[in-house]
């Protein structure tokens, strides 16, 4: 068997920047183990896949590790497939996932706009060893799937050093840490070791908890984002009562064959 293999960088104009995706538009569903095997071939923070049925395209997101309900980057990576190498005469992709219901991919001139839904998130006990794993206390700690470590400055975000055995330790899915922002409304890092991915670089599902916590904190609803690891993205972002949208750019770094 043959699979078309595609990798984008997402969130970004540029080539080796922003986040790398894998996307395998498939006509129908492989065996869950094999995709996951795929995926850990792939060695990058996600690998999509997505089928076709009728006007809606299911999709599902595979870590190195394990399978994810969301997936922001390799969604919008999936986007930018159909419309631009699949060759979709529409303007709007509807996808949808088991765990996470409907989403959707807008184009609008170069820029794709992801339509997720809205995480708020709740405070939280700070964990045993966060402190110690991350080499700073938080101002605030609250939760939702993940820690939401806020911080006052995004210079102490651009300095944090994770000890991932640490975080290991604490056991949870990943860990947001966020600032408000010097060049941007708020900048982020977001760090999943438990499911293989140490740093992500840019994160779209982390901005469905980020974007209505800033919104909130800063009195408006369209907010620009900054997502500050080392290879970095932008985000244009904004808050529509439960969803949020999300967008970025998108390039085409790699078409493959993949032969299993």
């Amino acid at each position: 068997m043959n699979l078309t293999i595609y990798q984008i960088d997402a969130f970004t104009n540029e080539v080796f920047k922003g986040n790398p995706a894998a996307v395998c538009p498939l006509e129908e569903w492989i065996d869950e183990s094999l995709m996951q095997r795929i995926a850990l071939e792939n060695n990058l923070a996600e690998t999509a896949f997505f089928v076709k049925e009728g006007d809606v395209y299911e999709i599902r997101w595979f870590t190195p590790l394990a399978e994810i309900d969301l997936c922001g980057h390799a969604t919008l990576a999936s986007g930018f497939v159909i419309f631009e190498l699949l060759k979709t005469e529409n303007n709007l992709v509807k996808f949808h996932s088991h765990k996470s219901g409907e989403l959707a991919v807008e184009k609008q001139g170069d820029r794709l706009i992801l339509d997720f839904p809205a995480r708020p998130v709740s405070p939280a006990q700070a964990p045993d060893n966060l402190t110690e794993a991350l080499g700073k206390a938080p101002n605030a700690v609250l939760k939702a799937r993940d820690y939401f470590l806020v911080y006052e400055t995004e210079q102490e975000i651009l300095d944090i050093t994770p000890n991932f055995s640490k975080l290991l330790e604490i056991g949870a899915h990943g860990y947001i840490v966020t600032a408000k922002g010097d060049s941007a409304d708020f900048v982020s890092r977001f760090f999943a070791p438990e499911v293989g991915v140490p740093e992500d670089p840019v994160t779209g599902s982390a901005h469905c908890n980020l974007i209505p916590y800033w919104a909130e904190k800063l009195g408006k609803t369209e907010l620009f984002a900054r997502q500050v690891s080392a290879r970095g993205g932008e985000l244009f972002c904004e808050l529509r009562g439960d969803r949020v949208k999300i967008g970025g750019n998108a390039k085409l770094y790699l078409k493959g064959e993949i032969y299993v």
